[in-house]
Formats: structure tokens, sequence, C-alpha cells
């Protein structure tokens, strides 16, 4: 994409006449969830959220991986790294998400256990192989945009014959999470700015149902705040319309029927399955699970992983947030007892978590 296009998401000419459309448009309380860790930090770091027009309440919901990562899921990673002759190979930011009694990766590694921060699922492979008297585990956690590469590296594993190399597999994929969200009462939500980097994978078919079934709006987007923006002048317009609509702003970088090939690499490997996510429990059908052509890589299996539902942190009140009816300067522990230095939910841990964005952008 050239300069110039860039150059206008940030033009501030062009944002205060979106909002100043979106004044206009707008007709009542409009509450609108993004689904995105980028779109969070996004919308803070601009300083979105501070312009924004009187009745326009954002809400931040379950779009950062880390976050969603449940309780139980994490004390599987830890009892995982305690193994004898077993390396846990994971992403970065999942070292310092809290399980059980403050728990973590990190303080499993200080006390011996072996575990490895790698940027991409294949790097996993080279330890495996220069490591061939112990078990890899990658930790298969995040959404469908890293899906697909954990199952190509397991085809990869198959074609080099690597027999210790093995992937927990705790993927989630965010339509199911949609649905579960619009089922609460509790969660009184008009409209979606949905995830860009799912939806490079996805496309727009999965996430229909908002707008049919429930009768509201879904908007793809992308991260600048012009972006952000025109999606909430669509909305809002669609709104006033009366017409129910998902639709795909983000075409530059978006196709509706998303990544196909990639689509097929990750369903290959891997099914639909029942998941456990934090604050919203157990989703039908919102996992992935290994098929039983690659069951041989499956580490749940080999290892007897039972990830079973456990009671929330004590205090923590990052499932609320997740599900947008809590801000996180409304926690208890905000600022107080938890801040990205020591961390008492992952909402904090991640750099795309709502608690941290409020943390360091000190909304009010």
């Amino acid at each position: 994409m050239g300069l110039k296009i860039l150059e206008q998401f940030h033009d501030a000419e062009l944002c205060r006449g979106v909002l100043d459309r979106l004044r206009q448009e707008l007709d009542g309380e409009l509450r609108f969830m993004e689904v995105c860790g980028t779109h969070t930090v996004s919308i803070f770091q601009s300083g979105l959220r501070s312009l924004l027009p009187e009745g326009i309440v954002h809400l931040s919901g379950p779009g950062c991986p880390v976050c969603v990562t449940h309780e139980s899921e994490v004390n599987a990673f830890i009892e995982l790294a305690g193994r004898d002759r077993v390396i846990i190979a994971t992403f970065g930011d999942l070292m310092r998400v809290p399980g059980n009694r403050g728990r973590s990766l990190k303080l499993a590694q200080a006390e011996g256990g072996r575990v490895k921060v790698l940027y991409s699922p294949f790097e996993a492979l080279a330890l495996a192989r220069q490591n061939p008297n112990h078990t890899v585990v990658f930790l298969g956690v995040g959404f469908e945009t890293t899906a697909p590469a954990v199952a190509a590296t397991v085809k990869m594993a198959e074609d080099q014959n690597l027999d210790n190399f093995r992937v927990l597999a705790l993927h989630k994929t965010v339509p199911p999470a949609l649905g579960a969200l619009l089922d609460d009462p509790g969660c009184n939500i008009d409209a979606f700015i949905l995830p860009g980097h799912v939806s490079t994978i996805i496309g727009t078919a999965p996430y229909g149902f908002i707008a049919e079934r429930y009768g509201k709006q879904g908007v793809v987007a992308g991260f600048e705040p012009l972006d952000i923006l025109r999606a909430l002048l669509f909305i809002a317009r669609r709104r006033r319309q009366g017409r129910p609509e998902v639709a795909n702003l983000y075409r530059r970088v978006v196709a509706d029927q998303g990544n196909p090939r990639a689509l097929e690499i990750m369903y290959e490997v891997f099914e639909p399955a029942d998941a456990l996510w934090r604050g919203l429990g157990l989703i039908p059908g919102s996992g992935l699970a290994f098929r039983q052509r690659y069951a041989r890589f499956d580490a749940g299996r080999e290892f007897g992983v039972k990830v079973q539902e456990t009671p929330p942190l004590p205090g923590c009140r990052c499932g609320e947030v997740l599900k947008g009816k809590l801000n996180p300067n409304q926690c208890p522990l905000f600022e107080k007892a938890c801040t990205p230095a020591k961390p008492v939910g992952p909402c904090m841990v991640s750099t795309e978590g709502s608690c941290a964005a409020y943390y360091k952008y000190q909304v009010g």
C-alpha cells in the first residue's frame, strides 16, 4: 500500500469529518464491543475513546488470546513444565500469565522447568531435533490467526518423521464466543467491531449469524483511527436505518472468503471441539482438537492432560472485563494489587489486554 494511502488513515481533518457525520447519524446510546487486542490498543493509544460522541459506549471484549486462556489451561502448562524430559515451547506472552496460587510458566522456569520462548511454532521443530532425548511440547494457544501456522508445523513434523514433537492443542475460534456473548442477557451489546487479523483467515461469512439471528451490526475493520471511526459510522447509519448487517470495511487486507489455503491446512489437522474460555466458561464448538490422523502429535492425549474448569483467581475480575460487564478500573485490584509489574490477572499481563491498556494510557 502506498504511503499516501496510509497517511489518510491518520488525517486529522478526515477523522473530524467522520466524527461530525457520526454525531449526526447517532440515534440513542450505541454500545459497541471490539474483539481484537490490536483494536483495544489502537483505540486507547490514539485517544479515540475520549473523542467519541456522547452516547457511544466502548466495550473491550474477549479479543486477547492470552487473556481468554483459561486458568485450568495455565495450570496444565505449569504441570507439564515439571515433567521429566519435557521441554515446553511457547510464545513469550504466556510466560507471566498466572494460574492457581499465582504460579506461572516464568516461575516454573525459575524452579528448573525447561521452558523455551519461541517467536514461531516452526522453531519448535529445530528445538526437537536438537534435543532428541526430550519431548518438545508446543503450547497451541491463540485464535484462527495462529492455528494454521501450528497446523502447518504439525504437517512438517510428520514429513520430517519427528517423534519427539507434540502440541497441546488449546486454540480457540472467535465466532462461537460472540454467540455466547449475545446469548448472555447480562451483556448489553449493540454491535461488534470484528477482529481484522482473525478475519484475514476466516473471512466474513462465519459472522453472518450476528445480523441474521440476533439483529445486531458487525463490521470487520482495520486498526487505524479512520478505520475505526468509519466502522462506527457504518454501524450507526445501519442501526438508524433498521438494517442489521455484517460488513467488510477492511478490504485492503481481508477478503470475504478469507484465506482458503490457511483454512484448509487448519481443518486438515484440527477439528472443532468444545473449549474453556476465561470468564465465558465452556463454549461448545469454540476450540480446535486434533483429528485422528494427527493424534500422535497430541500432547494432551500422550501426557494425560486434563483441562477442567477451576474457580477463578481470587479477587480477579478479568472474566467480567472480557464480557464487557466491567471496566478494568472498576476492579478493586486495578492499579493497587494488580499492575503490569505484578499482575494478578491475564488482562494486565498481555500488552493487548484491556487492563494493561487502561493502566498504560491512564483511562479515567
